[in-house]
């Protein structure tokens, strides 16, 4: 006796669009979290250091990157579950 088992629904285009932009945010925060700390080793450790350049948005993008890559992870699993879910109940 066979059982008809779902196949997997095709993976669309939005799909890798943000799997891809949540794993560039993510390793470009992680990245600069490890610039930040690399530079305190180095003894940067006044305010004052890290005004200047391009460290205030090295600083901010740990802060705003990583949940913004957090988001963008849940809303693929959110589409993908309910992909899979509509593809489950199609005779």
């Amino acid at each position: 006796m066979s059982t008809k088992t779902p196949e997997d629904p095709p993976v669309r285009r939005i799909d890798r669009i943000l799997a891809f932009m949540s794993l560039g945010i993510a390793v470009l925060s992680v990245l600069c979290f490890f610039a930040i700390m690399i530079g305190r080793a180095m003894g940067m450790t006044s305010t004052e250091d890290y005004e200047a350049g391009l460290w205030p948005i090295v600083s901010a993008i740990p802060l705003f990157g990583l949940p913004i890559a957090f988001v963008l992870i849940l809303v693929l699993l959110i589409m993908s579950f309910v992909r899979r879910g509509k593809a489950a109940r199609r005779p």
